[in-house]
């Protein structure tokens, strides 16, 4: 857990956010310094706290950077354009992540959306920021029915651009998942090729930054600093029906 790491996922919503925090939290309780960085905040009015301001709330101490806002909640390049202000530049944010890295020990680029959501109108996105840098991105994903095809276009699209990724990250795991999220433990993998690294659970952010920052380290796989493990079975599943 050194060097840049491309938080990106399957859709907004889905908790990608909550996970940077807690890879930061992790991080930090690893003895890491951790910069967040967010090339286009969108959907907040000026002096309000954006994502990478959740972040430092839940995580503790880190580096927060956030080049561009918009106060409409669209996509970058059409909220930059109906605002009349600059759009991101990719080069300047990965500019941005090279300053940074030289003085931490692990920066967090989170994206804005999906992998693909244009940044400006030239087409710069998430991945080509990824691109510029080198850099790994992981995959944040919903949970439940429907994203099997939504993380394995994700992946393909990784894939197709050369671009590396460690593995995926459920955003937000219900306490009592149902039968479709117990199933995409095992399926999600199968189908994308990529180890399940972690597991947040639904609600994790609205906890004290105290109990996120002593529970992160328990969602995140030790791949990521962490000591998640797959549970091998719910209440409920038949005795064939195990997570391996």
């Amino acid at each position: 857990m050194t060097g840049v790491l491309v938080v990106s996922g399957t859709g907004t919503g889905i908790g990608k956010t909550v996970v940077t925090a807690a890879l930061a939290a992790t991080a930090l309780a690893r003895g890491r310094s951790v910069a967040v960085l967010k090339p286009a905040q969108t959907g907040v009015a000026p002096g309000e706290p954006g994502d990478v301001a959740e972040v430092a709330r839940l995580a503790g101490r880190v580096t927060t950077a956030e080049p561009a806002r918009y106060p409409e909640p669209l996509a970058p390049a059409t909220a930059a354009r109906r605002s009349g202000l600059p759009p991101v530049d990719p080069e300047v944010i990965a500019k941005t992540a090279r300053a940074l890295a030289a003085e931490h020990d692990l920066v967090l680029v989170e994206g804005a959306g999906g992998l693909l959501v244009r940044l400006d109108d030239a087409g710069g996105t998430i991945a080509g920021i990824a691109g510029l840098l080198d850099a790994p991105v992981l995959v944040v994903a919903a949970a439940g029915l429907g994203t099997l095809n939504a993380t394995e276009l994700t992946v393909e699209a990784l894939r197709a651009r050369g671009l590396s990724c460690p593995g995926v990250v459920l955003g937000s795991m219900p306490g009592a998942p149902g039968l479709a999220e117990r199933c995409n433990l095992t399926d999600l993998p199968a189908v994308t090729g990529l180890p399940l690294l972690g597991a947040v659970p639904e609600g994790a952010g609205a906890l004290p930054p105290a109990a996120f920052r002593t529970g992160a380290p328990g969602w995140l796989a030790p791949a990521l600093g962490g000591r998640w493990r797959r549970r091998q079975s719910f209440p409920g599943d038949p005795p064939g029906d195990r997570t391996p």
